[in-house]
């Protein structure tokens, strides 16, 4: 019996929203409208609602999503789900951690069911300022860095709590097309309210770092740890801390960073290796690419064991790959 998986990548350079960004929209849009209206229609904010969210919390962002929702048809419904205010509830694992040697690396592993990712790389300058990213969401960012040496990642926190707030994605991106530095990343997450509970790692330029932990029924927290999973300090969904080991990838992913003698290459082969690579794609978890940011030479790398893409600002390729992934 084949119990194999794969998924289809694709990196896509499109400095403006355009017919790039529409084909893949349209590409996408079947599964979201299913995803965005699993709870019904009232369930999820009116127009006026998500598009006041939108600009009293992030309204630099303003332009470009009016683009966007002109690209993608126009719709109440399209315009509703892009605006991404109290999105219906979303679940993922991942691993990330922060190296701080001679140049400052921020490594990550994201833990995803493949049939619901996109894939999809995404380099834009909408705003002014490059920005590379695995999109989530059709414009959000799952991680990513911009021209500025910002790079961000994102892991679920391990809580059940839903609140008013955003998809943590949107900020993410909203954090790139807008910040120079860590302490910027920080200030929006502070600010900008989030419907779940999420640990934010982020790394600048300078080797500045923290780990931030956001959540829709609490102040955010800002702790300078250099490792995330999936919980934050504390086990508060023990269910699901079991399924995504989360207790073990950050032990593992701490132990690595702790060894004297330890690289960046070292630490990156660690996060190819079980328990930090999880192979559980048949249960929807396993670990679908391993991400590598670079902020000072503003390199990029996708790992999958034997394999990897290298991208940066400089040199980015367009580029489509099916990546095959082994049973659990």
């Amino acid at each position: 019996m084949d119990d194999s998986h794969s998924k289809l990548f694709c990196a896509i350079d499109e400095p403006l929203p355009d017919t790039k960004w529409a084909d893949f929209f349209r590409t996408h849009w079947g599964a979201y409208r299913k995803w965005f209206l699993s709870g019904g229609d009232a369930a999820r904010p009116s127009y006026l609602r998500s598009h006041q969210a939108l600009s009293r919390y992030m309204p630099e962002l303003m332009p470009t999503y009016e683009r966007l929702v002109d690209l993608a048809g126009g719709s109440d419904t399209a315009a509703r789900f892009l605006s991404l205010y109290q999105p219906p509830a979303y679940l993922s694992g991942c691993t990330q951690a922060v190296w701080t040697g001679d140049e400052p690396v921020l490594v990550r592993n994201y833990d995803y069911s493949a049939e619901r990712t996109e894939g999809v790389l995404l380099k834009t300058r909408w705003n002014g300022q490059a920005v590379i990213g695995m999109s989530d969401a059709t414009w959000g960012i799952l991680d990513g860095m911009n021209e500025s040496g910002l790079a961000v990642s994102l892991a679920f926190g391990g809580r059940v709590e839903v609140g008013e707030g955003f998809g943590i994605p949107l900020i993410l991106r909203y954090i790139l097309e807008f910040g120079r530095d860590t302490q910027d990343a920080i200030e929006v997450l502070r600010r900008v309210p989030t419907h779940m509970s999420y640990n934010v790692t982020i790394v600048d330029r300078e080797q500045r770092f923290a780990t931030v932990y956001v959540t829709p029924d609490r102040p955010c927290v800002v702790r300078q740890v250099p490792v995330a999973t999936n919980h934050q300090g504390r086990i508060e969904w023990p269910r699901h801390a079991w399924a995504t080991a989360t207790l073990e990838r950050e032990t593992e992913a701490n132990r690595i960073l702790s060894n004297i003698d330890q690289t960046d290459l070292g630490l990156i082969d660690g996060f190819l290796r079980p328990p930090i690579y999880n192979r559980a794609h048949h249960r929807g978890f396993g670990t679908l690419y391993t991400a590598v940011y670079r902020p000072v030479s503003r390199s990029i790398a996708y790992c999958w064991p034997g394999h990897q893409w290298v991208q940066g600002f400089d040199h980015f390729t367009e580029l489509t790959e099916v990546i095959q992934y082994p049973g659990g």
